[in-house]
């Protein structure tokens, strides 16, 4: 099986998929949106380049399907009329503030063979038929690992509890203020400790160097990182964003609330008891071999369907 898969920058989770499926015997070719994917996202000029990319890789290779993986990326899918479309929506497309990417994904989903999204926020807001099927985590890289190994790794030479701020803290709807007003509020002594920017191999230690991941955003699409830190037994306090509360809603040490009194509670316990989570045993569920086993049965139910000429699309490489 051949698969096209257009992204407009891979993420983690992305490579995650595209890993999973090969190991599956499905041949991925990527092709991404040209530029540089900064703050301001990419120009209208970067995705010109992109439609004659997608147009001669289309040419060029013997697709059995295209996945667009992203809102924006789906137009560019749809410019051939021959080889099906899965469409994967992350979350800031169906639920963006912009009404135009809302539309355009809706769209998508209603003429794609199949539409998946990661979560059942996403799934309550799809009027569309589609499937659920949450972004893998890799467990073998998160995991719990002993607080004063994981200190030694990264050079945090304290005994304090720490409540790790996974973010920019100039990214306005991650809302570092709020994280900062919490901590300050709390009856304990906790440090805050953004972190940006470090390799993603070292992110496991960061988390288990901590004593609670601390997310304070005004709005997500997730967020992974809510999975990963309960991968590691983290425990998690957080807003009611994304898919954080189907995550994490009753875990040990775990607090989901857009309340700052419970918010505030949370970090105060997590101080003082300085215990784990049990996330990782809900995290089982949810490891990168159910992803690519879902994902590969998506393909081949879109696959088999007949196509216009009433027969059977067919599988032509492979698996």
């Amino acid at each position: 099986m051949n698969v096209l898969q257009l992204v407009t920058s891979p993420r983690p989770f992305f490579d995650h998929q595209v890993s999973v499926l090969e190991a599956r015997g499905v041949d991925c070719t990527v092709c991404t949106v040209p530029g540089v994917d900064d703050a301001g996202g990419r120009s209208p000029s970067d995705y010109a380049r992109f439609y004659p990319a997608v147009l001669s890789e289309i040419r060029s290779g013997e697709y059995d399907l295209i996945h667009a993986n992203y809102g924006l990326t789906t137009p560019f899918a749809f410019t051939q009329p021959v080889r099906p479309v899965v469409v994967s929506l992350w979350g800031t497309d169906l639920m963006s503030d912009h009404s135009w990417l809302r539309w355009l994904s809706r769209r998508a989903a209603r003429s794609a063979d199949a539409t998946i999204v990661p979560s059942q926020p996403m799934s309550d807001a799809l009027e569309t038929d589609h499937h659920v099927i949450p972004f893998g985590v890799d467990t073998e890289q998160f995991r719990p690992i002993p607080q004063a190994e994981a200190r030694e790794r990264i050079g945090w030479e304290t005994d304090r509890p720490i409540a790790l701020f996974p973010y920019d803290t100039e990214r306005g709807v991650k809302d570092f203020p709020r994280a900062r007003r919490l901590v300050e509020r709390a009856d304990a002594d906790l440090e805050l400790r953004p972190v940006c920017g470090v390799d993603y191999e070292e992110i496991p230690y960061y988390m288990n160097a901590s004593d609670v991941l601390l997310v304070t955003s005004k709005r997500e699409s997730g967020p992974m990182v809510v999975k990963e830190a309960a991968a590691c037994n983290l425990p998690i306090v957080s807003t009611d964003v994304g898919f954080v509360r189907e995550t994490i809603d009753g875990l040990a040490n775990c607090v989901v609330s857009d309340d700052d009194d419970d918010l505030v509670a949370g970090l105060e316990r997590v101080a003082a008891d300085r215990g784990r989570s049990d996330g990782r045993d809900v995290i089982d569920g949810l490891r990168l071999e159910a992803l690519g086993d879902r994902l590969h049965e998506v393909y081949r139910r879109v696959l088999e369907r007949p196509d216009r000429s009433g027969q059977p699309t067919g599988v032509s490489h492979g698996t």
